[in-house]
């Protein structure tokens, strides 16, 4: 399998498509028995497993000798923004309204982290730079979550606008987005899934399917989501696209078949009731 594993990213993963929107918790030793067949260690899972207990993102329930780990409310939230992604929001931006969402900022010298945690942030969003101190992400943006920890006060101003002449949207577009960087990440997808056998090293479909699942969300997460209508016609996120979907549905019935034998669940309390990552 090509690329570097990671632990916690793939954690996610298996959450998302097989805790998410289900009141369960899996116990420890059947998610190293999962992740051996993505050529992890022991070591590596239960580290990755207690890291994320201190980071408030699981919980751990025990029955007799067994440790199970469940999600915290903060995870679940996390992994339906990624859901949401995945099977709603999609790689293909057809939908604009003409919009952006406008962030302007000016912080002093004195807080120069701050301003380096907002802009990672803005990024984090689908943000791009227009010109200094100013950043635009079509469509309309919630950003008050984004930006209500850093206590940026009357140092920010957010706006909604339209581009008017002389300024064209696919100026903004070419202004403000590396889109070349982000079409070379979807062609770097399909270079790997394309194939009429992809991942043939991959033991079984329940790796494929996390592997493919992990590839497909840190794509749409580094997405901008631009229009599409001013993108290239042979814009790589459409192919992508299509490609996820069609292995994500090959890959499931085996893939939850052999996760059903190999995931050691313990009921939990009730949660919400959220969908899971697996499925549209």
């Amino acid at each position: 399998m090509e690329g570097p594993v990671r632990p916690q990213s793939l954690m996610f993963t298996l959450l998302g498509i097989y805790v998410l929107g289900r009141d369960t918790a899996l116990y420890s030793g059947s998610v190293i028995d999962v992740f051996a067949r993505l050529g992890l260690s022991e070591e590596a899972v239960r580290s990755t497993l207690t890291r994320m207990v201190k980071r408030g993102l699981l919980e751990r329930h025990r029955q007799g000798r067994k440790v199970y780990f469940g999600l915290t409310e903060h995870a679940a939230e996390v992994l339906e923004d990624g859901r949401r992604r995945i099977w709603e929001t999609g790689a293909v931006n057809n939908g604009w309204d003409g919009t952006w969402t406008v962030v302007g900022f000016s912080l002093p010298d004195s807080r120069r982290s701050t301003r380096h945690d907002l802009r990672s942030q803005l990024v984090w969003a689908g943000f791009g730079l227009l010109q200094s101190g100013l950043w635009i992400a079509p469509g309309t943006k919630d950003v008050a979550g984004v930006l209500a920890p850093l206590e940026l006060g009357d140092h920010v101003t957010v706006l909604t606008a339209r581009a008017f002449k002389p300024t064209e949207a696919a100026d903004l577009v070419r202004k403000a987005f590396d889109t070349e960087q982000v079409a070379g990440r979807y062609r770097a997808f399909l270079d790997r899934w394309d194939a009429g056998d992809p991942l043939p090293a991959a033991p079984d479909d329940l790796a494929r399917q996390l592997l493919l699942h992990n590839d497909w969300l840190q794509l749409v997460r580094q997405d901008p989501h631009l229009p599409a209508e001013h993108l290239p016609d042979d814009w790589p996120a459409i192919r992508a696209e299509h490609v996820f979907h069609t292995l994500a549905r090959l890959y499931e019935p085996r893939a939850r078949k052999l996760a059903d034998s190999v995931l050691d669940e313990l009921p939990v309390r009730s949660g919400e009731g959220r969908p899971s990552y697996g499925g549209e």
